[in-house]
């Protein structure tokens, strides 16, 4: 059977491997990102190494420059339209610009690039970058060898996931690093539906579980186990409920599962 594996490296960082071709979704390595410390060691310089990256938006919890520096310049990067522009140094790597509508052929991997219920623009300390451009937040389907991935990137419940064709993995995001989700983020009921909309032989649930602002969870601790501790389990039982078909996979940080 040709290969299917991924690992997750934390957050919404992976790397799937599809029939030998590498692609890793939102790269973030770091131990520390502003004001967010990671629950666990940081990811291996092995972790950096792709055939293709993709990155759904620019929030800094998924587009980290450091860490698409260490993939090296001549590896592509998808990003959303107008992201180069948006965060200029972005034009030292080898980005492909892409909306919601396209297909991108490249490193022998074809990318259907899916819209996103969520807030694309780059955030800084203070607020938004002054005079800085939105980019769309994206979501991707891709495909290699035969075998299939769905990752919808952050986004909020939104209509038409039925139209994105079933998959053999998918990856969806569950949870968040607090004190709250919005409405532009999936909870692990809504992740389900999402999941049952789309189609997939196995799930593995992300972002939670690995960064977590200093300080807040001795302050709001409710929201430390909602959205940190408590998504994976609130998942698996909200896949039991809703007859989910597909297999529930719920890797530790760095662990490769094959399928």
């Amino acid at each position: 059977m040709t290969r299917l594996a991924v690992t997750w490296w934390g957050h919404a960082s992976t790397t799937v491997d599809l029939a030998g071709a590498r692609v890793a979704t939102d790269p973030v390595l770091t131990r520390r990102l502003l004001h967010l410390r990671r629950a666990s060691p940081a990811p291996p310089p092995t972790a950096a190494s792709a055939d293709l990256v993709l990155v759904s938006h620019l929030h800094h919890d998924h587009l980290h420059l450091p860490s698409l520096r260490r993939f090296g310049p001549r590896v592509p990067v998808v990003v959303p339209r107008g992201a180069p522009r948006a965060v200029p140094a972005l034009r030292r790597l080898s980005c492909i610009e892409a909306a919601p509508g396209d297909v991108v052929d490249v490193a022998g991997v074809r990318v259907e690039v899916l819209s996103a219920h969520h807030d694309g623009h780059r955030d800084v300390r203070r607020g938004r970058l002054p005079g800085a451009h939105a980019a769309p937040a994206l979501g991707f389907r891709f495909e290699h060898g035969g075998r299939s991935c769905w990752y919808p990137g952050d986004t909020g419940p939104q209509p038409g996931l039925a139209a994105v064709a079933a998959v053999d993995l998918a990856l969806v995001p569950i949870g968040g690093w607090g004190p709250s989700l919005g409405d532009h983020h999936l909870d692990p009921a809504q992740a389900v539906a999402a999941v049952a909309a789309v189609g997939a032989r196995v799930v593995v649930p992300v972002h939670y579980g690995t960064f977590w602002p200093v300080g807040l969870r001795r302050v709001h601790p409710r929201s430390h186990r909602e959205l940190f501790v408590d998504p994976p389990e609130r998942f698996r039982t909200a896949a039991r409920a809703a007859g989910l078909g597909a297999e529930v996979v719920v890797p530790a940080p760095g662990e490769r599962v094959e399928r």
